[in-house]
């Protein structure tokens, strides 16, 4: 849109952009329901049939590749132009000084609306504590940040329905609050390094003043969003894909049903211990969690471990040790897993 923008062709007036997106949902929602299809055209074109290993592996990746990037590009898009409405100085001011629970709620409502990965959400944590936000508060944002955020609940519901989308909200709010109250009921400030404890209320929140902005404006902002979040993510989607795809072509089903199946009560613990090494968003590791489930892993532990990978990474306790002491980050560690745990035995019991 931005290359038509500056082509002369999309005008900058609400009309011309309401005409080029309803052009542009057309296309995507006819190429969406015809991803199989061209899947199944590009196994066949290479002499594959989907009961081979290879061409089932094959197949996954084709189908799933513009499946994720496709519910990503209209997912972020639409959290672009929703983000206008809102700035960080307005964040920090509305945190600010909010009692335990109410401001932990708040906080872990907020993350669903910011796409960051664990890493990323780091600086904004720290700038939460710069404003005077409660050292509880700010990390229950910091859980929910990428665990919670759009991308994950969207493509959640594009592969599994609304029924596991909804409890996996539901589920890593909850595990999200739950956390930051502990932590912060813990008084733990004295655990922050030095130079954060010196930030914290430097900077209090200052009463916001929004910017004008006109719906084209807003649009450019969403397609903004798209380059920035989209460009940073799409190799982890290619390269988790390809993960699921050897899962689901290779993997013997008798294999990670043993592993990670309903069955065994340990399976979910060692599922968040495999999770913690890697590093990966949601959008990286939803294709593997799909292709687990397909070899027979229980959807409870496939979450535990997902949850663990894109909340507990291995990174962002690196990038922590920078802010945190050891003895906080063992405890946020140590809660968020111990929440992580309780959301993976409760979907394996409810569903």
């Amino acid at each position: 849109m931005e290359v038509l923008r500056k082509a002369g062709v999309l005008k900058d007036s609400t009309g011309a952009w309401m005409a080029a997106l309803a052009a542009a949902s057309a296309v995507w929602i006819l190429a969406y329901i015809h991803l199989e299809d061209a899947a199944d055209v590009a196994v066949a074109s290479l002499g594959l049939v989907r009961a081979m290993p290879s061409g089932e592996a094959l197949h996954f990746f084709i189908f799933e590749v513009p499946k994720v990037l496709m519910l990503l590009l209209a997912v972020v898009f639409v959290m672009g132009v929703v983000h206008t409405f809102v700035s960080p100085e307005r964040t920090k001011a509305l945190l600010s000084g909010r009692r335990t629970g109410i401001g932990n709620l708040m906080a872990a409502a907020l993350g669903i609306v910011t796409p960051f990965c664990s890493c990323s959400a780091v600086p904004l944590f720290i700038g939460f504590l710069q404003a005077g936000v409660p050292l509880g508060v700010t990390f229950s944002f910091l859980v929910s940040a990428p665990m919670v955020n759009e991308v994950a609940l969207a493509l959640l519901f594009g592969m599994f329905g609304w029924r596991v989308a909804l409890l996996y909200l539901v589920m890593g709010l909850l595990v999200a609050i739950v956390s930051g109250v502990v932590i912060g009921k813990l008084r733990m400030e004295g655990y922050l390094e030095e130079w954060v404890r010196k930030l914290q209320n430097s900077a209090p929140g200052a009463e916001f003043a929004a910017e004008a902005h006109t719906w084209p404006r807003r649009f450019g902002e969403g397609v903004r969003h798209v380059r920035e979040i989209v460009g940073r993510v799409w190799l982890y989607i290619v390269f988790g894909v390809g993960l699921g795809a050897g899962i689901h072509g290779y993997v013997p089903e008798n294999f990670m049903a043993s592993l990670m199946g309903r069955g065994e009560w340990w399976a979910v613990p060692v599922a968040v211990l495999l999770g913690v090494p890697m590093y990966s968003n949601a959008a990286g590791i939803l294709p593997v969690v799909e292709a687990l489930l397909g070899k027979g892993a229980a959807l409870g532990t496939a979450m535990a471990f997902m949850m663990s990978v894109i909340a507990l990474s291995a990174p962002e306790m690196i990038i922590l040790r920078k802010v945190l002491k050891p003895r906080l980050i063992a405890v946020f560690a140590g809660v968020v897993a111990v929440g992580i745990m309780l959301v993976g035995y409760v979907f394996n019991m409810i569903l």
